[in-house]
């Protein structure tokens, strides 16, 4: 398809919920780190924080009063929007961020003459899974999609296991915006407290019981300073979780030693991360199978700082700290592990340079988000010079207006 205003290529996102909250900042980077002359626009269910994520072209159902070259199609069911949008901008290339998101879309995309990507980043490789429905659903999903991208080899595996075709699966990764992140090694002389920084929502597969649990262990050896940075959703699931975090600086006695900041737009948290010695950040499978499929995407950004990370064997990390080259990582689930690699990470504080000179040059190699912004580009290229191969798929019509 060659796009209506001329533009060499150009592609809809279609993201679910809200154009953006806060906790992805990640997806935003890899929008905006797309050259020219890729145009994007984005196909979204509401906007909120478009002050902090600001995009030219948002298509919204629930446009707000004024933005900036917004198009705006008030009361389109959302199916319809996508489809009217591919139509109307000339799109070459749909790009479905989450695999349910993927699936909703899937009759649009097969209607329309364009190639289909799909990203898939977590809880869609792990936890829905867990249901047979969505087995099924990805099933047909593999078979009709072009692309399927992850952040890493762990996660390919396993959408390699749950069907998709090894010649559709790719390792596309999260990449950070190093203009942004100066590399400032850390040190630390035992004078001062060790300042130690813990930063996510409050859910289950950040493991933060686990890292207070280790760190109030060494308290009584290293004179600590922790802070906190994040909350609970309104999810019960993460309110849980919250009573969780609180008993465990109860019982350890590291609340008289924890800052808990709250939220903190990424700009702020990346200052916080400079004033910090350590970051812990111990992520584990959850109970309903929830993982970070790929790798929190600061441990990449805190890494190109240069803030040593003590981490876990799970998922994708190992690609991104790699074990006694770059970081420290612990088992998974295993907090006397965790308290054994923080002990190690502070015994090393002397030798911190080369580890911190390794875990930068990494980052620079495999994650700066120019760099994959580029190679992304050239994905949708050649997607966009070959002829597609969807087809409508044979969606059941009631399952298929649940999910959207």
């Amino acid at each position: 398809m060659s796009n209506s205003n001329g533009t060499s290529l150009l592609v809809v996102h279609s993201v679910p919920g809200s154009w953006l909250p806060p906790t992805q900042a990640w997806l935003y980077d890899q929008v905006r780190m797309l050259p020219a002359p890729i145009e994007s626009h984005v196909v979204c269910d509401g906007v909120e924080h478009a002050d902090r994520f600001p995009m030219d072209y948002v298509h919204t159902a629930r446009a707000p009063r004024a933005a900036s070259r917004l198009a705006r199609l008030r009361g389109a069911r959302y199916d319809d929007l996508l489809y009217r949008t591919v139509i109307d901008v000339g799109a070459d290339v749909i790009h479905s961020h989450f695999g349910p998101e993927a699936w909703r879309n899937l009759p649009a995309a097969g209607a329309l003459d364009v190639a289909h990507v799909v990203s898939f980043y977590g809880y869609d490789v792990n936890q829905l899974p867990r249901h047979r429905r969505w087995r099924r659903r990805y099933r047909t999903l593999f078979r009709t999609v072009d692309r399927v991208l992850c952040e890493g080899e762990h996660m390919a595996a396993c959408l390699r296991q749950l069907g998709c075709p090894a010649d559709t699966v790719q390792v596309q990764r999260l990449g950070v915006d190093l203009a942004t992140l100066p590399y400032r090694p850390r040190s630390w002389d035992g004078r001062e407290p060790l300042r130690v920084l813990l930063a996510s929502a409050f859910r289950e597969k950040k493991g933060l019981p686990l890292a207070i649990e280790a760190l109030g262990r060494i308290a009584g050896d290293v004179e600590l300073a922790v802070t906190l940075v994040g909350d609970a959703t309104p999810a019960a699931s993460s309110l849980a979780e919250k009573s969780r975090i609180n008993e465990a600086l109860d019982r350890t006695g590291l609340r008289r030693r924890t800052t808990h900041l709250g939220f903190q737009p990424w700009a702020a948290l990346r200052e916080l991360a400079y004033t910090h010695h350590l970051h812990v950040a111990p992520s584990r499978t959850a109970s309903d199978g929830d993982t970070e499929g790929g790798a929190p995407v600061t441990l990449i950004a805190f890494a190109a700082t240069g803030m040593p990370v003590v981490s876990t064997h799970h998922c994708d990390i190992p690609g991104v700290i790699r074990p006694d080259v770059s970081g420290y990582l612990a088992r998974e689930d295993d907090v006397d592990d965790l308290e054994r690699q923080i002990r190690r990470a502070i015994d090393a504080a002397p030798r911190w340079t080369p580890m911190l000179d390794a875990g930068r040059a990494w980052i620079e190699d495999r994650f700066d988000a120019a760099a994959q912004g580029a190679r992304l580009a050239e994905i949708y290229q050649s997607l966009a010079a070959e002829p597609t191969s969807l087809t409508t798929p044979a969606h059941d019509a009631a399952e298929w207006r649940e999910a959207a």
